[in-house]
């Protein structure tokens, strides 16, 4: 690019609201207990809003984002600001507003809470917005205004950040009750009015621009929602009254919403230009760019932790200059899905963590290249050395390749990702070791991770237990939770997981070639956050990982325990990839890591090996075209993991919380014998919609909604089986919750799984027509 000078801001789009030690997590659960009052809450609120605003108008970013930060959810958020509350919680939101938003989120033991699915392709969690023909919408912008306020006071350049109106229909769901072919969208010219009271409250404040997300624009939509895109920007455009509206469009390319937003009176538009959203840049030059408009570019990748190519970014920055009217310096989406700061990672191989940016480093990269943009590439001259020779470091280091596993993965075969036998032959070996009841049941695999247990491990890594110590530990708490399921009768048990601390991070902690952090976190949900791994190398098992616990488990007792392990899709959705490589390179070698410890485990005797996916849906590419490739290479890897096992064994899958629909087809391609998934939310309409799509294997359809403190009675829960009952056959037909239960306390998982197998059992009577014994 050239040296002549041009005029830049660098901004964000959104950043993680935890704060560093996630002091918002421990002042929401804090609430939640009575220990901590909602003044201290909010005021743990303000001041981690305060503290983002600084740093990131200290580091160089010359336009904040306000309106991003939330207790819970910022869907939630703009439900409660466009007054969709449902009819259910209306009496608790009137009564107090804070407790009222909780519930919405969480239930009470008496109201189910909104359904919960993820944010597109992240692993972010958001509420499901429940709509119908009566909706009636009313604006309510106090949350907005409050935090505009708050950055204007303090004296930041701020632009409120909203969901906008037309991705905020097309992420609802009909109402309970309301006709399942209710399309919200068609609310579009009953919501606007809402949207333009909320942009003149805004602009009355002081808002100069305001940013409407629309990442939903960037999926395949039909001309009828493009229309309605129109329509709605025609409409906002023309206020009279309002801030500049920027719209922002991330995760992928935007496809044919682009000419359609680039002609709307707008005056900005936010675009994402890294990975498959680089064909964004080609095009915008066929519509021929946005002359006159503010384009925010997307040139750091705010979902994974490499540090950018600042040379490749300012190219592509040097092309769009001729295509804008101005173009900023952003990250390509909000850095939300990041953690915050790679500085915190002292443990980390000092080799690799030049390699690393989180949300901290991607806002100083965002900076380096905004001065280079502005004022030219000589005054980062030592920037672009230093990211040169990190790049380079990379790429030559012997940390990230590892012949003998290249050459194990170029060996597979087809035949080795399928199982000998068919699913019916499989099926009567399985029930003839297991002889299990109708409708059996389980759970998901973990038991709750009680105070107890995390000061375990925290004492072990401290030094104050040994590990003898600490091993006697789990092992008592595996006969705790052996013994309550055998008194509550379930069919298939499991070990309870003690002594893991995610479902990822545990074997990434074991397989050479993942980096494990310390302070890495990224909000799944909620006050739920993980730590994702890093994937920076060629993957491997140097030493089984679960074999030792479900080994013990299965000496312990009778009945059959499951061997837990998660998936190789799963490994990689919940991990920050390695983006050297093609993914379907990288799961084939997680695949026949978890391959070696199925054949172990199944050597030891377990009987019944679940392999977790719950990402299998997340991943999936948000554009139809991208989406073959995908299935192939994920189920693929699934069935590589699991095709070496004998017909006897049987095989457990499961997901949650995701829109199966579109995958269908692939969770046959699974090969799996039984899938658990979530259905107590959605009442159970993915059973539906596998007898609709002719799912021939067995299903547990989970009725108990573990992600609510709630405890759902007998009779709820046999009137979800009841439901399942009408899609799946009794004798295919599994009773489990949703989802794994560490989240959860005894008390409530006690008193849930006692009804739950009550239920299951009155089910059975019933099928059986014959009274309970």
């Amino acid at each position: 690019m050239t040296d002549a000078p041009t005029t830049s801001l660098a901004t964000v789009y959104g950043y993680p609201r935890q704060g560093p030690d996630r002091e918002l997590k421990r002042a929401i659960e804090g609430y939640w207990s009575g220990r901590v009052t909602a003044d201290e809450l909010r005021a743990t609120a303000e001041r981690l809003r305060r503290d983002i605003w600084r740093q990131l108008a200290d580091a160089g970013i010359g336009e904040v984002p306000c309106g991003d930060f939330s207790l819970y959810d910022h869907v939630l958020d703009t439900t409660v600001m466009v007054g969709a509350i449902p009819e259910r919680h209306r009496a608790a939101v009137a009564a107090d507003p804070l407790d009222g938003y909780f519930a919405m989120a969480r239930g009470t033991q008496d109201v189910a809470p909104l359904e919960m699915t993820k944010w597109f392709d992240t692993n972010y969690h958001y509420l499901v917005p429940e709509l119908g023909p009566d909706t009636a919408f009313t604006a309510d912008p106090a949350k907005p205004l409050a935090e505009l306020y708050e950055a204007l006071a303090l004296g930041h350049n701020p632009r409120p950040v909203l969901v906008g109106p037309v991705t905020y229909l097309l992420l609802a769901k009909p109402a309970p009750g309301v006709a399942a072919d209710f399309e919200p969208l068609t609310l579009l010219d009953r919501l606007l009015p809402v949207y333009a009271d909320v942009l003149a409250a805004l602009r009355a404040a002081g808002a100069e621009w305001v940013q409407l997300d629309e990442p939903a624009l960037v999926q395949d939509r039909p001309q009828a929602v493009l229309d309605a895109v129109a329509a709605a920007y025609r409409e906002l455009g023309s206020l009279s009254h309002r801030p500049k509206i920027l719209v922002a469009g991330y995760f992928d390319r935007l496809g044919e919403a682009l000419p359609v937003l680039a002609q709307a009176p707008i005056e900005g538009l936010g675009l994402d230009f890294t990975g498959p959203a680089a064909a964004n840049l080609d095009a915008l030059a066929q519509v021929g760019g946005v002359p006159g408009k503010r384009l925010v570019a997307g040139v750091v990748d705010g979902r994974n932790i490499w540090i950018n190519n600042l040379e490749k970014s300012l190219s592509t920055l040097a092309t769009l200059l001729g295509l804008a009217g101005q173009v900023d310096v952003a990250a390509s989406c909000s850095l939300l899905h990041v953690p915050l700061d790679s500085a915190a990672e002292t443990e980390i191989d000092p080799e690799i963590a030049p390699w690393l940016a989180f949300a901290r480093q991607k806002i100083a990269e965002i900076v380096t290249l905004t001065r280079g943009l502005t004022r030219g590439t000589r005054v980062i001259a030592d920037d672009l050395a230093d990211n040169r020779a990190a790049l380079e470091s990379r790429a030559n280091s012997t940390l990230t390749r590892d012949p003998a596993v290249r050459a194990r993965a170029a060996a597979v075969t087809p035949q080795d990702a399928w199982r000998g036998q068919a699913y019916p032959e499989r099926a009567r070996a399985q029930r003839a070791r297991l002889e299990l009841p109708l409708v059996p049941t389980t759970t998901i695999g973990s038991f709750p991770q009680t105070v107890e247990l995390r000061t375990a491990r925290a004492d072990l890594l401290a030094g104050r237990v040994d590990q003898d110590a600490y091993d006697e530990r789990i092992a008592a708490e595996i006969r705790e939770v052996l013994a309550f399921q055998e008194k509550a009768g379930l069919d298939v048990l499991v070990h309870g997981e003690p002594e893991r601390n995610d479902m990822v991070q545990y074997f990434a902690e074991q397989l050479d070639g993942y980096i494990a952090t310390r302070h890495g976190w990224v909000q799944s949900y909620g006050t739920r956050y993980v730590r994702p791994p890093i994937l920076a190398g060629d993957i491997s098992r140097p030493e089984p990982m679960t074999l030792r616990w479900t080994r013990y488990a299965q000496s312990q007792t009778s009945r059959p325990v499951k061997g837990m392990l998660t998936g190789p899709v799963t490994m990689l959705a919940w991990s920050f990839v390695r983006d050297d490589q093609p993914l379907g390179e990288t799961a084939r070698q997680v695949a026949l890591a978890l391959r070696d410890e199925v054949a172990d485990l199944e050597e030891a005797g377990v009987a019944v090996i679940q392999v977790d996916e719950p990402a299998l849906r997340e991943t999936l590419p948000l554009r139809a075209t991208d989406r073959p490739a995908y299935l192939a290479w994920a189920t693929e890897a699934f069935r590589l993991t699991t095709a070496g096992v004998r017909p006897e064994t049987q095989i457990h899958t499961h997901m949650c919380y995701a829109e199966f629909g579109e995958i269908l087809a692939a969770i046959e391609e699974l090969d799996a014998d039984v899938i658990s998934l979530e259905a107590a939310r959605s009442h159970m309409q993915v059973a539906h919609e596998l007898a609709e799509a002719g799912y021939p294997r067995e299903v547990g359809p989970g009725v108990y909604d573990i992600h609510s403190p709630r405890v759902p009675g007998i009779e709820e829960l046999a009137s979800l089986l009841r439901k399942g009952l009408e899609a799946i056959p009794a004798d295919r037909l599994w009773a489990n919750p949703d989802c794994g239960l560490k989240t959860r306390g005894w008390a409530e998982v006690r008193s849930s799984l006692e009804n739950l197998v009550a239920a299951a059992r009155e089910i059975r009577a019933e099928v059986a027509n014959q009274p309970l014994a």
